[in-house]
Order: C-alpha cells, then sequence, then structure tokens
C-alpha cells in the first residue's frame, strides 16, 4: 500500500476530541508518481555532478541507493510542498544518509572483518556525496533526524509497505505498538494471547514510541475539530510538546550512559536488520486480525473486556470497516484493516507468514471450546464474521462397540487401497497442476509419494487429504421474483422470512421492486407481508463444510472425502477419514465394501429404460468401430489404443407435462385450430463415467417428445430443450478416425445424440428442433458451476457443433435434410408466400412462444393506429403527393395487414441475422411444396441439382400446369415408396416406465438442487462429490408424505411395517393386526424401514409409485367428496388434513408438522396434475407459481438473446 493507511503518522496531524488522541492523515497516492519520478532524475544528476569520480562499483550501486533515499524522503514529508521544495531537499537527503551510515556502522561490531571494512567503505562513499557527512554515530540524535518531525523516522525506513507474500504492513497507530520478543515460533508468538484477541504491547520494529502528551490542567482544552486554537489551547499543547520532548531526551541521555544500550523494555530500531523488521511487522499483523476477530465477537460492555481495555476502539473499528466502502477513508485504521483482512479472506496459501499462524490459532481455539462444550460430534460452530460459513467441525466420538467397515457415510468406503491412493493424490496436486487430469502413466503409490511431499508443508489446520486449509463455494446467482433482474454482489435485497423448522426459499425481491410492494407479496400460494419481509446483503460467503475421523481424529473437507452430509444426522454419523482405511486393510481389520448400501449406489445401478439401453448399446458398438479404425490407422493392435471406458446413459426421468398456451396467443389463434395445451412427454438423460472409482456426471440433456396424439403444429416433433457438459470426459486430447475430425469427447456426445433421433424416428417422429442459445455470463443452464477451464462456447461454435452432429446423422440415414425456421417458414417473402404462425410449433420455453406473447398486444396495437391514420387520410381533402405518402407508409403497418402475417414477418425481420441458430432437423421425408410429411406414399426426388421432394399430390398438381407455368420443367425426378410412420400402441405406453424425480421435474428444479446445495462442477473433486449426491438422490426418494392407516386399528402406518393386500381395493394392516387378526388374502410388505441400508429394487420403486398414484386418487377423492360416512377409510383423514391447514394458526413455515404433510400432498399433486378446474385447493396457485419461476428462466434467456441479435445487426 502506498502510505499507511489512516494509521499513518506521515501526513498532516489533527486534533482530535480530546488532547491526548491525533489522527494522522495522509496525503500520499498514487497521483504523485510523475512527481517522483521528476524528482528522483533531479537527485541522480546532482550526485553525478557533485562526484563525478565515484567507483565502479558505485556507479551501479547508484541507483538504486537513489531510490531508497527517494523513498524514505517521500514517507518523511508531511505535505507534498515539503516533498517537492527542493531549497530543503539536500539537508532532508543528508539525514537521511546519516541515518544509513549510522544504522551501517552499528552493525559492524558483530560482523566479520571483511564485512566490516567493506561497510566501512560504503559509508565513505555515501559520505562523499554530502558535505559534512562522515560517521555518523559520534553525533546527536538530533542532528543525525537533520530537524525531521517526530514519526519520520518510521517510515523513512518502512519500505514499500508490503510483505513477500503481497499482505500490506500495518503503520502508524496499528503498527507502532509492537511486541517484545518476535524472532520466536509461531506458537510463541500466539502464546499468552487469549482465544481471539490482541494485545498491543509496546516496542519493537519501530522507532521508540514517544508516550502521548500528558492532558494539560487549567484551561488547556483541545479544540473542536475544525475551529481555530485560542491562546490558552496553543499554550497547553506547547507544554504538552515540550514534556513529550524532554521524555524523548532523558531517554537519549540515559542510552548514552550506558554507553549506546538501549532503554531496558524497548529496542532501538537502529540496531535492528530489515528482515528482522520485516518479522516484527509480521507479527504485528498477526495481533492485528486476532485482535479485529475478537473484537468481532466480545459482547462485554465499554471498558469491561477481560483480556484488554482497548476492546472498545476496536468495536468501533469493526463496525465501521463492515459498512465502509470509500477509497479514501479517513477513519483510523481503516484502510490498513480493510487491507489486510481482504488479504487474510481470500488467501488460500497455507505457507503464508501472516494468515498460517493465525488460521493456526483460530483452530485451537475452535477445539478448545469444542473440548469445553463436550463431545457431541460434529457440532456446528458458531457464526465466523471473517469466513461467513457455519462451518461442520468437532471432536471424536469413536464408539468403541464399533467394527470397522460399518460406517456408509463415505464412498471412499467402497474404494480399493489403489483407488484410495490415486484419489488422495488427484486432490493433493491439484493446486500444482491445474490442468485437467489425464490417464497418468505413473503409479497410485509414486502418486501419493508425490502428494506427500506437495502437502507436507501444510499448516495443521488445513484438510489432510487436499494440504488446503479454507475453501469456499460460489455464491449462486440470484434474480428478483419482480423484475427478473439479476441481483449483483454486495447490493440489498429482501427476502421471506425463515421460520424455524422450515426450509428456507430463495425468492428475493430487489430494493425498488420492494419499495412497490403494496402490503404483501403472493408466493406458491402462500401470503407473506411486506414489513415481515428480511432486509439483507447479497454477500454471503460460504465455507467447505469438515468432517473429522473417529480413529485419528484428522480434519478432513466433506468434499475430499466424499462424505455423504445427508447421513450425517443429528452429528453423529460415524467417519473414517482415507489414511485410517488404508491402515485398517493393510492390517487386514476391514475389508472393501462390495454390497454398496442405498447412500453409495454407483450410477450403472440406476434403473434402466428401453431408451437408456438403446443409446448405451448403440454408443458401445459406435466406439468399438472406431477404435478399430483407429488402429488400422496408427498400426498399432487395439489393446494400445485407449478409447472411451466405463460409459452409463440413464433416463432419470421420464413424466407427461403440459403446457399451457399463453394467453394472448390463444385468444387470437384459437379459431385457427390452437389448443389451449400440449401434451408432451419430457425426458431427462444423464451421461456418466467412472474416474478414479467414483461416478462423474458428464452431460446433462432436456428433451420434449410431441407424439403423434398432439395437437397441431407440434404433432410428432421433438424439441431439444437445453443440453449441459462439464469438461472431464477422458481419455482427453484424442482425435478420432472415422467421420469428421472431432475429439473423442465430442465423438461420444454427438453420437448419444445420434442415437437419440435414430430411436425417435422408430417411434414415429417426423422432425428435430434446435435452439442454438449458448449460455450467457454468469448463467448455468443444467449443471452448476463448470470448469474455470472450460470456455463458453460462442453462438457460431455451438451452432457448428450441433450442425456437424446432424451431418452424421444424415450419412447414417437417420436425419433426411437440415434446415432452419427461416427459410422452412419463408421468413423472408415479407410480401407473399410467408406462411402462419398457427403452423410454426409452439414449444414450451422457445423462443417464438415466448417473444410472441410480447410481441402480439404492440402489433394489435399498430394496427388499430394504421386504420386510424387511414381513416383520416380518407376524410381529408388536402391532397398528398404520392412521395410524402410513401414516406409516411415506410417502417409502418398497413391498416390491411393481418396479426398472422405480420407477426411472422416480425420473428423474419428480427432472426435474419442470426437464422441458422433456429435448427430444424427433418427426420422423415417431407414435400418441398406443400411441406407435408410423406408417409405410405410416393415420394418424387431429383437426382441431380438442388435437392428437390414432391408428394404424390405436388407432382400431379405441376404436371398439370402449363408449360409456362411449372416451377420445376426440365428437372428429372425418380419415385419411390415410404413407408408408413411407426405407430405406438397403448400396449406399448403403458409398458413405458414412467419414472419421477422431484428434482430433475423442469431444468430449473435441478439447477436449484445444485445451487441452494453447493453442488458444483467448477473442479473434478466437486464434481465427484456432486455426482454421489445426485446418484444418493436418485436411489433415496423422499417417502411420501402421506402413508396409509391400519384398517382394523386405524393408527398410522410407519414406513416399513405395513402390509398391503392386492386382491381388497384398499385395505392396509399393521404388524400387530396382521398377528392378532389376519386377513384372507395375501399381503405384501410396503414401504421400507426408516434405518433400511440396502439399494432400492425396481419392484419397491413400481411400489412406491404406485403408492403415490393411489394417494393423489385418494386426494381428488376427498376434495370432491360430500358424503360424511364415506366408505374410504382415508378419506376422513385428508378431510381433516385439509381442515386443519386452513385453520392452524402456525402453518407450514412455522413449523406444523400436520401443515408441512398437506403441503407436500398438495405440491406433489400439482406437479402431474392435468385438469383446468381441479378441486384440489391451491392447485391453480402453485401451477401458477411454477410457470412463473420457469417464465422467469425463459425471459432472462430470450432477453440476452434480443441484446445478443441487437449486438450483431
Amino acid at each position: 500500500m502506498d502510505g499507511s493507511g489512516n494509521g499513518s503518522q506521515s501526513g498532516a496531524k489533527s486534533s482530535g476530541a480530546s488532547g491526548d488522541k491525533h489522527r494522522w492523515r495522509t496525503w500520499q497516492s498514487d497521483d504523485d508518481i510523475p512527481q517522483r519520478k521528476i524528482l528522483i532524475q533531479h537527485i541522480l544528476r546532482v550526485f553525478k555532478q557533485r562526484k563525478p569520480s565515484l567507483t565502479n562499483e558505485w556507479k551501479h550501486k547508484l541507483p538504486d541507493f537513489v531510490l531508497r533515499l527517494e523513498e524514505a524522503v517521500y514517507r518523511g514529508a508531511r505535505s507534498k510542498e515539503e516533498y517537492c521544495d527542493k531549497a530543503t531537499l539536500e539537508a532532508r537527503l543528508q539525514a537521511v544518509a546519516r541515518i544509513m551510515i549510522q544504522r551501517q556502522g552499528s552493525m559492524q561490531d558483530g560482523a566479520k572483518p571483511g564485512s566490516a571494512a567493506a561497510a566501512a567503505a560504503a559509508g565513505k562513499q555515501i559520505g562523499a556525496l554530502f558535505q559534512g557527512i562522515g560517521d555518523s554515530r559520534s553525533m546527536p540524535p538530533q542532528a543525525v533526524m537533520g530537524g525531521m518531525h517526530p514519526g519520520a523516522q518510521q517510515q523513512m525506513m518502512g519500505g514499500n509497505g508490503l510483505l513477500p507474500n503481497g499482505a500490506p504492513i500495518l503503520r502508524g497507530a496499528a503498527a507502532t505498538q509492537g511486541v517484545g520478543g518476535f524472532a520466536g515460533s509461531a506458537a510463541q508468538m500466539m502464546q499468552g494471547v487469549p482465544p481471539g484477541t490482541m494485545i498491543p504491547t509496546p516496542g519493537a520494529g519501530g522507532a521508540v514510541a514517544a508516550p502521548a502528551p500528558a492532558p494539560v490542567k487549567g484551561r488547556g482544552k483541545a479544540a473542536a475539530k475544525g475551529k481555530k486554537l485560542t491562546k490558552a489551547q496553543e499554550a497547553g499543547q506547547l507544554a504538552a510538546q515540550q514534556q513529550q520532548q524532554a521524555q524523548v531526551a532523558a531517554q537519549q541521555a540515559a542510552m548514552r550512559q550506558q554507553g549506546g544500550a538501549p532503554v531496558p523494555g524497548r529496542m532501538d530500531w537502529r540496531n535492528i536488520p530489515d528482515e528482522q523488521l520485516r518479522k516484527a511487522y509480521i507479527v504485528k499483523q498477526q495481533r492485528w486480525l486476532l485482535f479485529l476477530r475478537h473484537a468481532s465477537k466480545c459482547q462485554a460492555q465499554h471498558g469491561q473486556c477481560p483480556y484488554t481495555p482497548h476492546c472498545h476502539v476496536a468495536k468501533q473499528l469493526w463496525e465501521h470497516v463492515l459498512k465502509c466502502t470509500s477509497n479514501n477513508c479517513q477513519y483510523p485504521r481503516c484502510l490498513a484493516s480493510r487491507e489486510l483482512l481482504k488479504h487474510h479472506q481470500n488467501c488460500k496459501d497455507a505457507r503464508c507468514p501472516v494468515c498460517g499462524p493465525v488460521r493456526n490459532a483460530m483452530l485451537k481455539q475452535r477445539q478448545q471450546a469444542q473440548q469445553m462444550m463436550g463431545s457431541n460430534k460434529r457440532m456446528k460452530l458458531d457464526h465466523d464474521p471473517e469466513h461467513g460459513q457455519l462451518t461442520v467441525k468437532g471432536s471424536s466420538g469413536l464408539n468403541a462397540s464399533r467394527k470397522p467397515g460399518t460406517e456408509g457415510t463415505s464412498l471412499m468406503e467402497c474404494f480399493s487401497p489403489e483407488e484410495i491412493r490415486t484419489h488422495l493424490a488427484s486432490l493433493r496436486l491439484a493446486e500444482k497442476d491445474n490442468k485437467i487430469p489425464g490417464q497418468s502413466t505413473a503409479s497410485a503409490r509414486q502418486l501419493q509419494k508425490e502428494a506427500d511431499r506437495a502437502v507436507a508443508q501444510a499448516t495443521e489446520s488445513a484438510c489432510r487429504a487436499c494440504g488446503v486449509e479454507r475453501l469456499t463455494f460460489e455464491p449462486p446467482p440470484l434474480y428478483c421474483y419482480s423484475c427478473v433482474g439479476r441481483i449483483k454482489r454486495g447490493q440489498v435485497f429482501h427476502h421471506v422470512p425463515s421460520m424455524p423448522g422450515a426450509e428456507g426459499r430463495r425468492d428475493a425481491w430487489c430494493n425498488p421492486c420492494f419499495n412497490s410492494i403494496q402490503g404483501y407479496v403472493d408466493v406458491e400460494g402462500q401470503r407473506f407481508p411486506k414489513q415481515a419481509m428480511v432486509k439483507k446483503k447479497n454477500d454471503d460467503d460460504l465455507e467447505e463444510p469438515w468432517v473429522q475421523c473417529d480413529y485419528c481424529e484428522d480434519w478432513y473437507h466433506q468434499i475430499c472425502v466424499l462424505f455423504n452430509g445427508r447421513r450425517n444426522e443429528g452429528g453423529e454419523a460415524p467417519f473414517t477419514c482415507p489414511n485410517c482405511i488404508l491402515s485398517q486393510l493393510d492390517k487386514g481389520e476391514r475389508t472393501v465394501t462390495t454390497q454398496r448400501p442405498s447412500s453409495q449406489q454407483p450410477a450403472s445401478n440406476l434403473p434402466k429404460t428401453k431408451m437408456s439401453t438403446f443409446l448405451e448399446e448403440r454408443l458401445s458398438e459406435t466406439l468399438a468401430k472406431e477404435r478399430e479404425e483407429r488402429a488400422k490407422q496408427l498400426g498399432v493392435p487395439i489393446e494400445n489404443v485407449p478409447t472411451a471406458e466405463n460409459l452409463t446413459i440413464r433416463v432419470v426421468s421420464q413424466t407427461v407435462k403440459q403446457m399451457d398456451t399463453k394467453s394472448h396467443f390463444y385468444k387470437h389463434f384459437k379459431d385457427e385450430g390452437i389448443p389451449m395445451h400440449f401434451l408432451y412427454r419430457s425426458r431427462v438423460i444423464l451421461l456418466f463415467q467412472k474416474l478414479e472409482a467414483a461416478d462423474v456426471c458428464l452431460m446433462a440433456i432436456y428433451v420434449q417428445e410431441y407424439d403423434e396424439n398432439c395437437s397441431q403444429p407440434n404433432k410428432r416433433r421433438i424439441y431439444l430443450s437445453y443440453l449441459d457438459s462439464v469438461k472431464y470426459f477422458r481419455p482427453d486430447n484424442i482425435t478420432v478416425a472415422t467421420g469428421e475430425n472431432c475429439a473423442l469427447r465430442t465423438y461420444v456426445y454427438h453420437n448419444i445424440l445420434i442415437a437419440y433421433l435414430d430411436y425417435a424416428k422408430q417411434r414415429g417422429f417426423t422432425s428435430c428442433f434446435i435452439w442454438a442459445c449458448p449460455p450467457f455470463q454468469g448463467d448455468d443452464y443444467i449443471l452448476y458451476c463448470h470448469p474455470k477451464v472450460q470456455k463458453t462456447p460462442k453462438a457460431d461454435k455451438l451452432r457448428e457443433w450441433y450442425l456437424k452432429m446432424l451431418r452424421s446423422a444424415q450419412k447414417d440415414g437417420i436425419v433426411t435434410s437440415t434446415s432452419n425456421v427461416y427459410d422452412e417458414f419463408r421468413l423472408g417473402n415479407q410480401n407473399h408466400d410467408i406462411r402462419s404462425a398457427t403452423e410454426y410449433p409452439y414449444f414450451d420455453g422457445d423462443y417464438f412462444s415466448g417473444i410472441a406473447e410480447d410481441w402480439i398486444p404492440t402489433i394489435i396495437a399498430e394496427l388499430e393506429e394504421a386504420k386510424k391514420v387511414a381513416a383520416k387520410t380518407k376524410q381529408s381533402t388536402v391532397k398528398i403527393s404520392a412521395r410524402k405518402a410513401a414516406k409516411s407508409k415506410s417502417g409502418t403497418i398497413s391498416p390491411d395487414g393481418e396479426l398472422d402475417k405480420e407477426l411472422m414477418k416480425k420473428l423474419g425481420t428480427t432472426i435474419s441475422n442470426m437464422r441458422n441458430d433456429f435448427i430444424l432437423a427433418q427426420l422423415a421425408h417431407q414435400c418441398l411444396s406443400c411441406r407435408k410429411t410423406i408417409a405410405g406414399a410416393n415420394r418424387y426426388y431429383a437426382t441431380e441439382g438442388t435437392p428437390l421432394v414432391l408428394c404424390e399430390e405436388c407432382k400431379e398438381f405441376e404436371d398439370a400446369l402449363p408449360a409456362h407455368e411449372k416451377r420445376y420443367a426440365g428437372r428429372k425426378l425418380e419415385c419411390e415408396k415410404c413407408e408408413e410412420l411407426p405407430s405406438i400402441t397403448q400396449e406399448e405406453k403403458d409398458e413405458e416406465e414412467k419414472l419421477e424425480n422431484e428434482f430433475f421435474d423442469t431444468r430449473q428444479a435441478f439447477l436449484s438442487l445444485c445451487q441452494g446445495n453447493h453442488f458444483q462442477f467448477d473442479s473434478l473433486r466437486r464434481a465427484k462429490h456432486t455426482t454421489m449426491m445426485v446418484l444418493y438422490h436418485l436411489n433415496n426418494p423422499s417417502e411420501p408424505a402421506f402413508v396409509a392407516s391400519c384398517n382394523q386399528c386405524s393408527r398410522e402406518l410407519e414406513p416399513g411395517k405395513g402390509w398391503r393386500c392386492e386382491t381388497c381395493p384398499d385395505f392396509d394392516i399393521c404388524d400387530s393386526c396382521r398377528i392378532r387378526v389376519g386377513h384372507q388374502h395375501p399381503l405384501m410388505r410396503q414401504g421400507r424401514s426408516a434405518g433400511d441400508r440396502t439399494a432400492m429394487s425396481n419392484a419397491e420403486r413400481e411400489n412406491r409409485a404406485a403408492q403415490i398414484e393411489r394417494t393423489m386418487e385418494l386426494l381428488v377423492h376427498a376434495c370432491s367428496c360430500v358424503n360424511p360416512k364415506c366408505d374410504n377409510s382415508n378419506c376422513p383423514k385428508i378431510k381433516s388434513l385439509l381442515k386443519h391447514a386452513l385453520t392452524c394458526e402456525i402453518k407450514a413455515g412455522g413449523g406444523c408438522q400436520l401443515c408441512r404433510k398437506t403441503w407436500t400432498l398438495l405440491q406433489i399433486h400439482s406437479k402431474s396434475c392435468l385438469e383446468d378446474e381441479c378441486p384440489v385447493p391451491k392447485c391453480r396457485e402453485l401451477k401458477e407459481y411454477r410457470r412463473r419461476v420457469a417464465e422467469q428462466g425463459e425471459e432472462r434467456r430470450r432477453e440476452q438473446y434480443r441484446l445478443y441479435l441487437s449486438a450483431n445487426r
């Protein structure tokens, strides 16, 4: 830092509120650099003119010497005018030179003879540059300092203000109070410091600290700030200064009497080398950090802190620092403290001389606090104001009766010793090698040895797996619920309150939208008053959680050791670190877990579907052929050719959804056949690869399928809604030998899409639409927080990526032709032949469906205005020239225009420059004239020239035209019979598995899950942990909110303790009644027990889905049932739940379990409900909320794309 912040003594002194407090305001800034350069050149010229006969050695040293002189003069000047005054420059340079000579002379006593002689020679050379400067050790201090003001000595010798690690040096009041012994170890530095406390002590590293001037009795009071001093006040200050000078003279006289020895308890800064001065500054920074931390936590009243009487001063400083953002703040120590705290917050170097010992001391304080509070495993500590995170840590609580190998909390329990060593090596070498690790030829033990060397110098408070102490999460983006604008970091926003026992909400309002709220807001069917909303600043800095080993008691990041925090119920879950696992495996105390529990299931154990099996098998065949081709091309055995291995493809969600046609579009086009709703099947496809024994999710795809039962214009169409990937595919940097040259990673992704198009074509789909819109800065589509080494593709790169895939699919005969919507719907024909808006596909979340809703009101208003203008023109008797009439009509809508045509014209004008972003791939042959799919009839196609395909009807019409009107005259056409489109029977639809998962229900739902739980993909270690948690949620779906009751005793059946009759329509019985009463039909166990750790079977999944479906049917029945004596035994129970939810004052937000159960039932129902007039309460509100959330994301996407279009026009 230039200067020393506001605690510096290098500026003009101003009186405070009392006579014993002084505040120095620094005047130095970066604006002085030009003037400093001029003065440096002036000093250099003066020296060369004065002593041209210097030795060659000193000619080389002179520039550095001049820089040191100028730095000291700059730091010692009280104002810029004094610094630039050339009349006093020589005197100031002499004073600084005397100090340098004196320091060199004082070091000669303990130096070797050779070095002493060299120092003496150097002193003579320095003295030769100035008149009257010799051995200044015999001179009085006043002469040495050249009449400089007190405090300039420290500023002259302060260096550049930075430590070797880049941390700022505390100066001024924050640095003049030192510590007695600073040369000891880190533990000795912190010895005697109470928890979180720094007690400033006078001493080391600077000039002799001058005592504060004693207050003068009588009328000598300090003047108020900004007022002129009275004579009595001036006399009082003069007396105080004289008293201070007398004390300094007495100290110097005592030193001279003792032969130059320092006064006991003080250190003579002139005898301290630069290295020791820097060590002193480091210690002061360490103590200052601890002092600020103590002040942020201390709850003692003013003057009652048991550790230091200066606590209240630091508290005031801490409160000021939290709010201050000024770069020129005049508050004492503000700038210096903020710079130091900023460095400490961002510092990740475990060997930092400032932050390392401080973190060690903080860790020891935490451990001592934990021991005082008991041995509760993995307890949550109090809020750390520096890090902003509730860190999960705790003391060991090993259960002696537990045998190794029964934990079930870490995925590393299923690793072999070699896999554990490889995983640990990848963690410890991550900081050393920031590239994506490829396949390594070194063994796991060699990697572990290299990793151990990399982590050997880590501090005690660092993670024993990665060697890094503090790792923070990427803050998730926050958007305003009302205006959809992004709330930037540091901005203030408001959110609904989080009640005890309820989950936190991410609905936020920016400050302008909050001010416009009238009384209350409605969110997801709930009403929140405006005064109850909480104000917050978007500045959260969350640290990764920790976990402690039960055996060695070492601390690890949960992400490093793949610890499942959801299994840590009550903070008492067992955990064994990887090092202890290796030790136990070597001793034979445990074996590798082969039968994995439900929390550790791999991706290959996810349920298979017809689609996933088809995609996986086709990809495997394609990769095998490509590997053979590459082996032939390289001329090596196929075993030596690397290829993609351990790939798993799964469809994790496939559900029927309903898209509502937007209000304006439906209102104006319902008479032309546009329906109110479009039904489609949503599918989610995930690609996993096992890397270092852990599955990593590499790619996610969301698609919409509109089958033959869907209304036009969506019939038999596919919309590729979203695709996202992360760059961890292995092996990398390999180019394939088949098709277009591309990386193996791209080849695999392309063939997955091609296989999907092949599967869709076999099911009767005729076209696929793709909007090639890349994510914009700061946004993610599906996978949250991509790695930094992965660049976001530009629109042209992404477009070419899709087109290359479609060209490969066209070579395989899957895609018949590729075009874009601009050409397909003739959007360039502004006057005629443009196709209707009712023929344009209307997809959920597509660009057209959203932008058309915004344009329709504007176009209607323009049409009405054009008609009014035309009517006035006809009635007017004034003749208007043809040129003026044409000019007035240019750029406006014709009064005879139609909404349909004008809407498509505007679409064509808007996307004309980026028309290729809207890709259309035909999976079946299509007539070029009428644009209808040719199936079960003849098609006529041209074998030469431009592509031409006609259906039989259009061919007959073309042949009937006169010769001069034929459009395709002279073209030779071939005839071919096209097959009928495949149709899916109802039985096949029923057989198709129905997979529902609340986390993958929509793209935004999965992204919110990752953002809310900090499931990030920005590093391989986090991608492994995130995938592990995703698989945990997929393999462990939550139990239904409503469970049945026993038909005999009416008790609620706990999970895994009920039996259901497969013969009776609705009969459940508990264990006790089954034994006591029994039942005449066979019974089947229902649900899973709470402690069941085994993987869920397919039969259990089907039973769970059936139970949820029965519960939803029961909910609809209960809401419409008016019979007080209903035959269904569970109907009164549902009615009582709904009645309770209406009358309860605590509500779900307050923690009422019955209300939360009811609310969960309503949410599950609303996600699958397709009825417009549903009797279930809150169903419409919940649908509207989810529609609003989805529209917000799509609106942001369209707005960003609109800006992109504007920039490319």
